[in-house]
């Protein structure tokens, strides 16, 4: 099968001819039609974030598609069921920039009849992040949030799973996203390029998400005494004023993804990704890796 990924671990990410894979007890075999690509995905080659990768292998860890084999104990899915996943570590060691890959059944959500595919390839990472994020803060409704980087996918789900919350979200962004980030639940929008923004706004917030590198220790002037912060990015965390900083990593979960996947079929959050061919992998991800991605979230359709 086609797959896009690396020979070795280090190697530049090109097509590569794979074997396919084949399911497992608990596993199941998923046809995929499109794998969002983003920004964990650089690290993979380097093996900085361990997915399980094994080379020659496809790159990829989330995405969607249809069941075409299922293994030997998996109870809820079927021949021709439609799917979607993040999977991290790897069961086949190759990822969803593929034709077709391995999944841990427990791991796989099922995706509503209509839900666009170029959507449900890119909700599982962000989505879960963002989900996840909002349940490790506990904040009530009227509490008042700050998201760095509201712009791109994960912020933006923030922002917008926030709102649905009824938190009061603040968020930064350049002045082109604002109106953007406004109809999405944003009640203020930040021009980051204001170098003083955070002695505007500081203390005035019960917690704040990290999600654009660089924008801790900003962030971290903004909350209140006492309050929470959790980073999305590798930024480092100072101890400062009682507040509980922590760094997030997202983890896989079946019936989260299946209420947010609920949840953007019926229109309550939004996603815009930008869908390219298979073939078209080694130059996305070179446009990921050099930062010229603009906030656009891609998906790759084999």
């Amino acid at each position: 099968m086609l797959g896009c990924g690396v020979e070795r671990i280090g190697d530049r990410v090109t097509l590569l001819e794979l074997t396919g894979p084949v399911a497992g007890p608990g596993q199941i075999v998923v046809a995929v039609e499109s794998a969002g690509v983003g920004a964990w995905d650089p690290l993979l080659p380097g093996a900085d974030w361990d997915v399980g990768l094994r080379p020659p292998a496809a790159m990829g860890v989330e995405g969607a598609g249809v069941v075409v084999e299922v293994g030997a104990g998996v109870a809820d899915f079927l021949v021709g069921d439609a799917v979607l996943a993040h999977e991290a570590p790897l069961p086949g060691g190759s990822g969803f920039w593929a034709e077709r890959v391995l999944l841990t059944a427990a791991h796989v959500a099922p995706r509503p009849p209509h839900l666009h595919i170029a959507a449900a390839g890119a909700l599982p990472v962000s989505g879960l992040t963002a989900r996840q994020t909002l349940d490790a803060l506990g904040l009530e409704s009227g509490e008042r949030l700050l998201v760095t980087g509201g712009a791109g996918t994960t912020g933006s789900l923030a922002v917008q799973l926030a709102a649905l919350a009824g938190l009061a979200v603040t968020t930064t962004a350049s002045p082109s996203s604002a109106e953007w980030l406004r109809s999405i639940g944003a009640t203020d929008v930040i021009d980051y390029h204001d170098a003083d923004w955070p002695t505007a706004v500081a203390r005035e917030f019960d917690a704040a998400v990290v999600s654009a590198p660089g924008t801790a220790a900003d962030a971290m002037r903004c909350v209140r005494d006492g309050g929470r912060l959790v980073a999305l990015v590798s930024d480092r965390l100072a101890e400062e004023r009682s507040i509980n900083a922590t760094t997030l990593y997202v983890r896989p979960d079946a019936k989260q993804l299946a209420d947010l996947a609920q949840t953007l079929a019926d229109g309550r959050i939004a996603l815009k990704p930008t869908v390219k061919s298979l073939e078209q992998g080694p130059d996305v991800f070179a446009r990921v890796v050099d930062g010229r991605a603009a906030g656009t979230k891609f998906v790759l359709h084999p």
